[in-house]
């Protein structure tokens, strides 16, 4: 028997099983993807999500893979241009956007060096239950032959579709409609900052990532899903060259280094997290539009919020685990509501006039424009804003 059954070995699964493993724990790790394989995302990681990555130890080995550091923001809309970087946090000033194919085996490596088994190609379709209904191991299938495996606590780290939390029927406790689609593309090396560039109803983003090149985002309205896809490449351009000429001007008539991908399924949602010897994190607990690129940042979060709760929790007594994995459950709330709430706000694609008066003011002080970038990477709320500099230039 397992101490725990982590299912999904991506952002939140990998460190999820590396932090209990190093915690002396036996943990089985199942992915039902091949190792190293690609994953759709944006794949940028903000300072907080940089700064657990140093706490783990692992920031050094990202940094060995060519990574660059993006140490600068630049932000557009209407007649307001911010420029600068985050204060950041821990001592982490820089973001990085790395690789879902780099970045994933990185952090499945670490696992495994620090005790947990890994098997890839392994899906997961059902789960064990003992006489009282509780949760107690997986089945499933890997090569053609079914498989099973016990566990004081399986955990669904397997995303926003997760499989674990259908099996288990955990209920949505928030819930919003789908407000963007998104598609993207890789180029030769346009940028060495974070570029956002925002209009009524179009979002573009560039993003600096692993082998000089860059990633360009262009976020459309959800009610333009079926039009957009009709002739993607079409509409991707004319958002970009629309919402951001400059940039669309340094990308034009350049063959792109990758197809165009994207997506109209970005779901917003907080699951109920917990149940008798099982619990959901990351995007297959909560999830929200990835428009503010929080996904992977607040993914380790929750991974630091559920490993703290479970080191002295993940023995013989499952009441105590119980207790545990529900006082997680209510720190994942409290942590994620509030970026959540501003990563709906966001994804409407309307930049009213409230909020272009309080940037105009921003941009007039450096210190401001710092705090609005630490804001944008989810470092501060939006309320940090509002010091006694800001209100005497509103």
């Amino acid at each position: 028997m397992f101490d725990a059954i982590v299912v999904g070995a991506r952002c939140a699964g990998a460190p999820t099983a590396m932090l209990l493993s190093r915690a002396g724990f036996r943990v089985l790790m199942l992915d039902k993807a091949a190792y190293g394989t690609d994953t759709l995302s944006t794949h940028l990681l903000h300072q907080p999500g940089v700064a657990a990555l140093a706490r783990w130890g692992l920031l050094d080995a990202l940094r060995a893979t060519g990574c660059p550091p993006i140490e600068r923001v630049r932000y557009e809309v209407d007649d307001i241009r911010l420029e600068g970087c985050a204060r950041g946090v821990e001592g982490q000033r820089a973001a990085y956007s790395p690789r879902r194919n780099i970045l994933d085996p990185l952090l499945i490596d670490a696992a495994v060096e620090s005790g947990a088994e890994y098997r890839e190609r392994y899906e997961v379709n059902g789960l064990l239950h003992d006489d009282t209904g509780r949760v107690v191991g997986v089945r499933g299938r890997s090569g053609g032959k079914t498989f099973t495996e016990t566990a004081r606590l399986v955990i669904g780290a397997d995303g926003m579709r997760s499989t674990v939390g259908a099996l288990v029927g955990a209920p949505y406790t928030v819930e919003h409609p789908r407000l963007t689609c998104a598609y993207y593309a890789y180029y030769p090396k346009v940028t060495d900052a974070l570029e956002l560039y925002e209009k009524p109803r179009s979002w573009v983003a560039a993003v600096p990532t692993h082998g000089d090149a860059t990633l360009v985002l262009a976020y459309f309205p959800q009610d333009r899903y079926q039009d957009v896809r009709a002739d993607a490449q079409a509409a991707y351009l004319q958002q970009v060259e629309e919402t951001a000429p400059e940039l669309y001007a340094r990308i034009e008539g350049t063959e792109p280094l990758e197809k165009l991908r994207g997506t109209g399924r970005q779901q917003n949602f907080f699951r109920k997290a917990n149940g008798p010897g099982w619990v959901l994190v990351g995007d297959a607990g909560h999830h929200k539009d990835s428009i503010t690129a929080r996904g992977i940042s607040d993914g380790y979060r929750q991974v630091e919020l559920l490993t703290g709760r479970l080191v002295d929790a993940l023995g013989d007594d499952p009441a105590v685990l119980d207790t545990a994995l529900k006082d997680f459950s209510e720190d994942r709330d409290q942590a994620l509501m509030g970026g959540y709430e501003a990563t709906l706000g966001a994804a409407r694609l309307d930049p009213h006039e409230q909020r272009l008066s309080l940037l105009r003011a921003v941009q007039q002080d450096e210190e401001l424009t710092s705090i609005y970038f630490d804001s944008v990477a989810g470092i501060v709320p939006a309320s940090a804003l509002f010091t006694p500099k800001l209100l005497a230039l509103l």
